[in-house]
């Protein structure tokens, strides 16, 4: 039976230590602070991002290089007979298909997953690859299985202010100047495809409570032949406190289910900006 590795990157919220934990290996993606690159988890920590997001410093994403791709591969593969690459949605970064081209220079030995996934969504597939794995599956069979899958998940976002979006581009500062006025959360969602508009809530209760009714719906009907294999996640850019108060929500609306949690990843923290929370639903193999 072929050895097979598992590599994700670090938009998958799994930490280098806890990687290594798992028995698996996570490419950390890099950002441009101020001209300046840094590492997620490596060079920039959470506490450090948001402090200097904060301060209104020039924050850029970026992807890992061809050749730091290669390398790490090279570096498994000299342990493995083939490796997995699971990496963050196509949709939101090139970082897929960079990958996707590079694996052409492998004859097979390296299958990269394009299955519309970011933070715990990420991570469920790399807990289902290792699942896979365990069984006997080869790299390009969990690919496969993975990719069959990709779209049953669900992400909803909700954010504690719109300077972010603004800054982005993603609201006109018409928009971000009214909706604070009249204190509008906006809901985002992914749906594998991309980070869009959902709805507008007055509101953070009602914020809270637009996502946790789009998540009912989703598993009362999108995901209603699958709904006992349903697990649900969440995540968060504010503090520890406000993510367990939000996850006690979760829990309280969602008796059963297990939760499974972790900062959102820094990409779309750029994005968003601090102080943000998701609930996600996946399907687990």
């Amino acid at each position: 039976m072929s050895k097979v590795a598992i590599v994700t990157d670090s938009n998958s919220g799994i930490t280098q230590e806890r990687g290594k934990e798992l028995g698996i290996f996570v490419l950390p993606m890099p950002f441009f602070i101020d001209g300046e690159l840094y590492l997620e988890d490596i060079t920039l920590s959470q506490s450090e991002f948001y402090e200097k997001l904060g301060a209104d410093s020039d924050i850029s994403t970026s992807q890992p290089s061809p050749g730091e791709v290669m390398d790490l591969w090279d570096k498994v593969l000299e342990e493995y007979d083939e490796l997995v690459c699971i990496p963050m949605s196509s949709s939101l970064s090139s970082t897929c298909a960079t990958a996707i081209t590079l694996a052409a220079e492998y004859d097979g030995r390296v299958q990269v997953v394009d299955n519309q996934r970011i933070s715990v969504t990420q991570e469920q597939s790399v807990l289902d690859a290792m699942n896979l794995r365990e069984e006997g599956k080869s790299a390009a069979e969990i690919k496969e299985i993975l990719e069959k899958e990709k779209l049953q998940a669900s992400i909803y976002i909700t954010v504690d202010t719109l300077k972010y979006l603004k800054k982005g581009g993603r609201i006109t500062p018409a928009a971000a100047a009214i909706g604070t006025v009249l204190n509008l959360k906006p809901v985002l969602q992914i749906q594998g495809e991309k980070l869009d508009a959902f709805s507008k809530a007055r509101g953070w209760k009602t914020a809270k409570k637009t996502m946790l009714n789009a998540i009912e719906k989703d598993l009362k009907g999108r995901f209603a032949d699958v709904k006992d294999q349903m697990a649900l996640g969440m995540a968060y850019t504010c503090s520890k406190e406000e993510a367990q108060e939000w996850k006690a929500e979760i829990e309280e609306r969602f008796p059963g289910y297990e939760i499974m949690e972790g900062p959102l990843s820094l990409s779309v923290a750029c994005h968003i900006g601090p102080g943000a929370l998701a609930i996600t639903c996946m399907k687990r193999l």
